[in-house]
């Protein structure tokens, strides 16, 4: 008898608890959706594998469900997802007031409990300066002829093979350029391989958070663990042969943490680190693969492009000369071709913020402390706001700012987090796009199909030919 009473005890208990999680608390009214399953909520769902470019069907049909609001839960958190553009901007104008930056832990266990996405207030305005002094216009300037020279200097290397893998060839390239210019660092010298270790990283980046051996979020964080390890040596090494001048990231760094008062710590930069290294070449190279690939498929894309670049060409006095500053800004639209591939991209299905305090919004509320996920592809994928989104067309940017995000694009964030290497993706990929088509020509030979889980990837990678075309001088005469 006193087992069976403890038996329905037990079973009303978990009733209770499960009802609880389905059926959240709040002083207001909470947008509709569904909680999942209790702790693992609606996880498994949101990192189905998707091969469209089109939103993500977990995304769509709570769309259609529940309407552009809509709550569900994510490894363990309750989670506001906004597809509602009004909100979106609404959020990112209040960061700092009533919204601050917030991953899951899976998320900040993987980039650093003190990374630069995790920090706020004074702290992050701090990090982003130091980043603006390396990455802003100023210093991209001085760049420019080193990224033209490596972009110039692999397409060559390329040329005189059957075949390369696109992805993985541009990141090893823009990761070879941005760690030289952060840390000073020469894969070819090196006795350790620290890109290799990103891309341990990367590969088990957006996976289930299940860290066992075998698994790739483990993989993933031994990743991690091993590019830790290396910038920490190679820091502890430029301390002890420090240098006269700034010529570096690092020297930078040791610059600040010598300083008196200094905010920054050894942990905070070496976060830091790892994050830019990331950043810069994963995502960047992305964007590069579906560029070449969007453009092989729309040849009249592909001409437009070419004709901006040999134009540029045409009116130097010398046509072997240097890419200059004023040229770059004038490439109109190369800037349209590469905001019109960062909207099919998505490379960022979501960006998480944390609500700190209970928030009313057209009727909804939003508790305290809850998570709430912005979803680009929803905005930038919306036919009411795109025609024809799935279609690749840059003169859709005719007349338009490209270089600001707005409520209908965020592609590089928004607010005061709008994304600091912004400048720098594009100075790579506007340069690579140069030399690209006023030197070459490609042809694919396999793969190209893309999966989202919810990152964008290349599974079968992009394989092409790529060959050296006549000159420009030549073909005119």
């Amino acid at each position: 008898m006193w087992f069976d009473c403890l038996g329905a005890l037990v079973i009303i208990g978990i009733v209770c608890w499960i009802y609880r999680w389905r059926n959240p608390r709040c002083n207001g009214k909470l947008p509709p959706g569904s909680m999942g399953l209790p702790l693992l909520g609606e996880t498994l769902q949101f990192f189905a594998p998707n091969t469209s470019h089109d939103i993500s069907p977990f995304i769509k049909e709570r769309m259609k469900k529940y309407g552009p609001i809509f709550r569900t839960s994510l490894v363990g958190r309750p989670v506001i997802v906004s597809t509602d553009p009004d909100l979106n901007y609404f959020i990112f104008q209040q960061e700092g007031n009533l919204f601050q930056s917030w991953y899951p832990d899976t998320f900040t266990e993987v980039f650093g409990r003190q990374n630069v996405g995790s920090l706020h207030g004074f702290m992050y305005k701090y990090l982003k300066n130091m980043v603006l002094s390396l990455f802003g216009p100023a210093s991209l300037q001085k760049m420019l002829p080193e990224v033209e020279k490596t972009a110039y200097g692999r397409l060559q290397q390329w040329s005189c093979q059957h075949m390369i893998e696109v992805k993985e060839e541009t990141a090893s390239m823009i990761f070879h350029l941005t760690a030289k210019k952060l840390i000073s660092y020469d894969s070819e010298s090196s006795s350790e391989n620290l890109r290799e270790s990103f891309v341990s990283f990367i590969r088990g980046l957006i996976s289930f958070p299940l860290d066992i051996p075998g698994t790739a979020y483990h993989n993933c964080l031994q990743g991690r663990k091993r590019a830790m390890r290396m910038l920490k040596n190679l820091l502890q090494e430029r301390r002890m042969m420090p240098r006269k001048q700034q010529n570096d990231f690092f020297d930078y760094v040791l610059e600040e943490l010598q300083k008196e008062g200094t905010i920054l710590t050894e942990a905070i930069a070496l976060d830091l680190m790892f994050v830019l290294l990331f950043a810069s070449f994963e995502t960047t190279s992305l964007a590069l693969t579906l560029a070449m690939k969007f453009l092989l498929e729309n040849p009249t894309a592909l001409k437009r492009l070419t004709e901006e670049h040999e134009a540029i060409i045409r009116k130097r006095e010398d046509a072997d000369s240097a890419l200059t500053w004023k040229e770059y800004k004038s490439m109109t639209f190369t800037f349209q071709v590469i905001n019109e591939t960062v909207r099919l991209a998505n490379i960022v299905p979501g960006i998480f913020r944390k609500a700190l305090r209970q928030i009313q919004f057209k009727g909804y509320t939003i508790p305290e402390g809850w998570a709430v996920m912005v979803c680009p592809p929803a905005v930038h994928l919306n036919p009411a706001k795109y025609e024809d989104p799935l279609t690749f067309n840059p003169w859709r940017w005719e007349g338009m700012d490209v270089h600001v995000a707005s409520k209908q694009f965020m592609a590089f964030g928004g607010g005061m987090r709008f994304c600091v290497g912004t400048d720098f993706t594009k100075v790579q990929m506007a340069v690579f796009l140069h030399c690209l088509v006023t030197r070459y020509r490609w042809q694919a030979i396999k793969g190209g199909n893309t999966v989202r889980t919810p990152g964008l990837q290349f599974p079968d990678g992009f394989h092409i030919r790529i060959w050296e075309k006549e000159s420009l001088a030549k073909r005119e005469n």
